[in-house]
């Protein structure tokens, strides 16, 4: 990776996903613009905040999609990061783990 870019692998899939009440909710049902969850697989050497491992909300209408080795990725730049995830993070009892 170069510069400020991260490699992410998303979290799940496009289909289908369950309500916090338990139910479900097709994939062609229209929603609100929504972020997404993904895990870090590489950085570039002037990323600063994320690591490998890390996982990262962004917004998937914003993004450039790639495959390697028949495997789909998305790379972004890190400034169009939302928020970090990471166990690292978690300093204290009263901490989220959540780098906002």
């Amino acid at each position: 990776m170069l510069h400020d870019r991260v490699l992410v692998r998303q979290d799940g899939g496009e289909g289908e996903r369950r309500s916090g009440g338990g139910i479900l909710i097709p994939a062609t049902a229209a929603v609100g613009k929504r972020l997404a969850w993904a895990e870090v697989v590489a950085v570039g050497q002037n990323v600063r905040t994320v690591e490998v491992g890390d996982r990262v909300l962004y917004d998937p209408e914003d993004r450039a999609e790639v495959e390697v080795r028949g495997v789909a990725y998305v790379l972004m730049r890190e400034r169009d990061l939302h928020a970090v995830a990471a166990e690292r993070l978690q300093g204290t009892d009263d901490s989220t783990g959540l780098y906002l």
